[in-house]
C-alpha cells in the first residue's frame, strides 16, 4: 500500500513537472510567436504604418495627441517590415496579426472575416479618422497602388508590400485622388 502512494506521487510529480514546463498556446498566439520564422522557402510580404501627413498638419490635430508618444518624430508607426504570408491572407490579417505582435493598438469596426460586411480601420496607434481634420483618416495601398475596397477582401501575394498611410486631406495628401475630377 504505501508503494502504491509512494508511485502516485511520483507519477502525480512527473505530471505537473511537464505541465508546467509545457507552453499552451491558443492558434493565434502560436501564431504570434512565429511571425519573424521566416526561412529561404517562406512566402512572406511586408507592411508599413506611416502618419507623416499629420506633421504637416498639427494644426488640425487633436490636443490629446500632439505629442511625440502619439505622433512619431519621423512619422512612422511601424517600419518596413517582412512577415510571413500565410493562405489566403488578406490585408487585414496581416495588419492584425502585426499590431498585435508589435504591442501596437489598433482598432476597426464590421467583420474582417473574407466574403462578410467587411473590416474598416477606424485607428492605429491612437491615431483614428478625424483626428486630423474632417477628411482624415488610414487608408493602404498594395505595391504602391490604392484599393477601393475594403482590407479583409484584399488577398495577398507573395513579396507584396502592404503600407498603411494616414491622410488628412482625403488621400489626396498621400497620393490617392480617389473621388477627384479626372481620376
Amino acid at each position: 500500500m504505501k508503494k502504491n502512494v509512494i508511485l502516485i506521487l511520483v507519477i502525480l510529480l512527473g505530471v505537473l513537472i511537464a505541465f508546467y514546463n509545457i507552453d499552451i498556446q491558443t492558434v493565434d498566439e502560436y501564431y504570434l510567436s512565429h511571425l519573424e520564422d521566416i526561412k529561404p522557402d517562406s512566402k512572406t510580404v511586408f507592411l508599413s504604418v506611416r502618419c507623416d501627413t499629420v506633421l504637416k498638419n498639427r494644426d488640425k490635430l487633436s490636443k490629446e495627441l500632439n505629442t511625440d508618444e502619439f505622433i512619431p518624430k519621423d512619422g512612422v508607426v511601424l517600419p518596413k517590415t517582412q512577415y510571413v504570408l500565410r493562405d489566403d491572407d488578406t490585408v487585414f490579417a496581416v495588419l492584425k496579426r502585426s499590431m498585435q505582435y508589435n504591442k501596437i493598438q489598433f482598432e476597426f469596426q464590421g467583420n474582417p472575416i473574407k466574403g462578410k460586411s467587411g473590416a474598416y480601420i477606424k485607428g492605429i496607434h491612437y491615431i483614428y479618422e478625424f483626428s486630423c481634420g474632417p477628411l482624415s483618416g488610414w487608408m493602404y495601398k498594395v505595391n504602391g497602388a490604392f484599393s477601393s475596397g475594403d482590407s479583409s477582401s484584399f488577398v495577398l501575394k507573395p513579396g507584396d508590400y502592404i503600407e498603411w498611410v494616414y491622410s488628412c486631406d482625403l488621400g489626396r495628401d498621400v497620393g490617392n485622388n480617389y473621388g477627384s475630377e479626372g481620376a
